[in-house]
């Protein structure tokens, strides 16, 4: 018999509905980028509501990372240009490994981010975490990444709980890019990537992509992690996007991209090479009608992942994703978008094998922006999903919980996300938000590990509730002459925060037909409370300058029977209360420069000896680019990071090294 956990809609919802009668199109099928940053003088997006808007007006808080400043940062992977955006947390455990959140709550693997390419996810879904490593995206080729901090599932998706990440690819229809890079430098490095662009008479136009990267593995500090555990990352990857223009209003973009990477993880508190390779196809086909904008598309993601712990774990992955929605004004006023989706997600258990944990996902949405008058506006977005969990196939012997019946089971929650916006003069908009986000127990923590160490076993959890955040936020933006100042005030409620695989207490009891197991938990609710202010600005000459400042107080209330740094859910101690960046860049006929501090404070994490919390001293990490623009479109550029210092402890795993590199690119 299949149980209930929650269901329900918001009136939101219901209120959108009764719209449907009266509709009108919203916009083009296709936005052209880079006449819309022209037309605003920055850049947009369409991403929250289907209509054009700067960053400051979408009803999310949200940042966006230009192209030009991608390149200007001389980062090399999407993490280092990602700790540049005000109140982003990063831990970097080894040259491959970077685990990202928004405002606190990273962790190992985590499993909180919505990462998107072109709307497509691209964290791995057989735990939920990104290892960035596998999403196939070239630097080059990307327009400019869409930073959402705070819960967004009502508006972006599935498990957008802490924050999304968008990256949004030049669009091969409005943008001819051709750009080819090749990069050297000290530990190994050398990386080498094309981006290629082509139109096939006046409808059809195709970009291929390709890339391919390595260097060696931060050098050890200490007895552990032995030399046998660590091997040098690496990653291949390519991508293929067409866009056809079937008829005046109807458009059909393909999508398709392979990577396959190497990387050292933390699993638990030990080091383990993993290896995977990614899969994924695309299609979504767009078109105008009297209904509104119609859009359907539908993608599959495949993983092949295989980690060095237990003498080898090998899980193969798939999810398959079905979408449509409207978009549509009545009026001059009012925009609404409706849509449903299918997934379907399944896992093979292991390392004992020969069974699967999967489960179906059907989704309703519904948006509503209302221009109320030229300087109020609001945005209100709910969203439902409905989760069909179940598990087919055999038990090893005396496991715990042998009955797939124990897999038959619904979890039914509502995401909802509103925003207010009130801009009483051009140079100042205050925003007030609520969010409610929902965060699914993954694959691998419903049943997808199934491992035994002498007569206990570690498994996975078919009882796991959900995660929910509760986010409110004021905001207040106000643009200078040559300056622009950010205030934002939030706090966040986590309820149910789930636990790691925790071996310190045994979770199931031995009895007489089974053996004792540990498995994962809800283990502990948690809030927070912070402050963000951002500032930035032009000079003269060329000259640009920009700094954050992000402050945050987590408090944890773990629940009986669970010691928080067991079961990796001491948060209150892992995330560090300040965080950072202070930065300038110059550019003046074809030179340009850029440099960025980046600043964390004192927090603890987990020894890689023992498990236990061990204190991280506050650190500044300093990184730089120099380039130079010939007439014949080469670029000869230096960049480095973590230029402060040889090695620098960043957690209490391996130390994060200095890298100083030379690259050489040619547009065309």
């Amino acid at each position: 018999m299949k149980k209930t956990l929650l269901a329900g809609v918001s009136a939101t919802f219901a209120l959108s509905l009764a719209a449907l009668a009266s509709t009108g199109a919203a916009h083009a099928q296709s936005i052209d980028y880079g006449a819309m940053e022209q037309l605003f003088n920055e850049p947009v997006t369409t991403s929250a509501t289907g209509s054009p808007q700067r960053a400051t007006e979408a009803p999310a808080d949200m940042q966006i990372i230009s192209a030009d400043e991608i390149r200007r940062s001389g980062e090399t992977t999407l993490p280092g240009i990602l700790q540049r955006v005000a109140g982003v947390d990063m831990l970097n455990f080894s040259a491959g490994q970077s685990d990202v959140t928004v405002r606190g709550y990273d962790q190992v693997s985590s499993p909180r981010l919505l990462v998107l390419v072109n709307g497509r996810q691209v964290y791995l879904d057989h735990y939920g975490l990104t290892m960035w490593q596998t999403i196939p995206v070239q630097l080059d080729e990307i327009r400019q990444i869409e930073v959402v901090k705070g819960p967004g599932s009502a508006l972006f998706g599935f498990n957008a709980v802490s924050g999304v990440v968008n990256i949004i690819t030049f669009n091969p229809k409005f943008d001819n890019r051709n750009v080819a890079t090749v990069r050297v430098g000290d530990h190994g490095q050398k990386s080498a990537s094309l981006v290629a662009t082509h139109k096939f008479g006046q409808s059809v136009s195709a970009r291929f992509s390709a890339g391919a990267e390595e260097r060696d593995e931060w050098a050890r500090t200490g007895a552990l992690p032995t030399a046998a555990t660590l091997h040098d990352p690496q990653r291949v990857s390519t991508a293929l996007d067409v866009v056809a223009q079937l008829a005046p209003k109807t458009e059909l973009r393909l999508e398709g991209s392979w990577a396959n990477a190497q990387q050292d993880s933390l699993v638990g508190y030990s080091y383990a090479v993993t290896k995977m390779i990614t899969t994924s196809g695309k299609a979504t086909l767009t078109s105008d009608t009297r209904l509104g904008q119609i859009q359907a598309q539908a993608y599959q993601n495949q993983l092949n992942a295989k980690y060095g712990i237990a003498n080898g774990v090998h899980w193969k992955n798939t999810i398959t994703v079905a979408s449509l929605q409207d978009l549509f004004k009545v009026g001059a006023a009012h925009t609404f978008r409706f849509g449903g989706e299918y997934r379907h997600n399944t896992l093979n258990v292991a390392p004992i094998g020969g069974a699967d944990v999967s489960y179906d996902v059907w989704s309703g949405s519904a948006m509503w922006n209302w221009a109320i008058s030229k300087t109020v506006t609001t945005t209100a977005a709910a969203r439902i999903d409905s989760l069909q969990l179940q598990r087919k196939g055999v038990f090893p012997a005396r496991i715990p919980l042998a009955d797939n019946s124990n897999w038959d089971r619904t979890i039914s929650e509502p995401s909802l996300n509103f925003t207010a916006a009130w801009t009483p003069t051009p140079k100042d908009t205050f925003k007030a938000s609520y969010a409610r986000g929902v965060q699914a127990p993954s694959l691998i923590e419903l049943g997808g590990v199934q491992l035994a160490s002498g007569p206990v076993y570690l498994l996975g959890n078919p009882n796991l509730e959900p995660t929910i955040v509760t986010n409110y936020e004021l905001a207040y933006d106000h643009q200078f002459a040559a300056a622009k100042l950010g205030v934002r005030l939030f706090t966040q409620d986590w309820q149910g925060l789930k636990s790691g695989l925790g071996t310190a207490a045994l979770d199931y009891m031995p009895t007489a037909t089974t053996n004792p197991g540990f498995t994962y938990k809800n283990a502990a609710d948690s809030k927070m409370k912070g402050v963000e202010l951002t500032l930035a600005g032009k000079l003269a000459g060329g000259f640009g300058w920009h700094g954050d400042y992000t402050y945050t107080d987590v408090k944890d209330t773990p629940f009986a029977g669970m010691n928080p740094v067991a079961r990796y859910t001491a948060f209150e101690s892992t995330t560090p209360e300040t965080r950072g960046n202070i930065g300038a860049d110059w550019v003046k006929g074809p030179w340009e420069a850029d440099a960025n501090l980046h600043y964390v404070g004192d927090f603890q994490w987990y020894d890689i000896t023992n498990g236990a919390l061990k204190p991280v001293k506050a650190y500044a990490s300093l990184s730089s680019r120099v380039g130079y623009r010939m007439d014949n479109g080469v670029t000869l550029a230096v960049s480095g990071q973590n230029l402060l210092s040889e090695q620098q402890k960043q957690t209490r795993g391996l130390e994060a090294e200095r890298q100083v590199l030379f690259s050489v690119s040619k547009a065309w």
